[in-house]
């Protein structure tokens, strides 16, 4: 189970840390912008979805990914773009809420396919 949070922690280190540091240093005017939206409206809400999948297969023991996963984006976003922006805690309570709804959608699925 150890492995999992560890796995569960470094892949939303990458996401939600290093694909913003990585577009604000190498991708300059419009072009990082462009790249910040596509993090943000794509990225971010699939690995949100992804991480909430992940989740709900053991509820018990990864309850705790969504949330460090929504506290990185808000930590990385704050360092990298604009300390204390309030915009970002939106952006950041949408992708925890997208990730609770994909790990409650999946532990129904797992649960009613264990009844089969």
């Amino acid at each position: 189970m150890k492995k999992n949070i560890i796995l569960g922690i470094v892949v939303s280190t990458v996401v939600m840390l290093m694909f913003p540091w990585l577009a604000v240093t190498f991708v300059k005017g419009d072009v990082g912008m462009a790249a910040c939206l596509f993090l943000f409206f794509s990225v971010n809400p699939l690995y949100s979805v992804i991480i909430g999948v992940f989740t709900g297969k053991n509820i018990r023991h990864l309850w705790s990914l969504p949330i460090i996963s929504a506290m990185l984006f808000l930590i990385g976003t704050w360092i990298f773009f604009d300390m204390g922006e309030t915009a970002f805690i939106l952006y950041a309570v949408v992708y925890l809420v997208l990730a609770i709804v994909a790990m409650l959608i999946s532990m129904f699925i797992r649960k009613r396919a264990q009844r089969k």
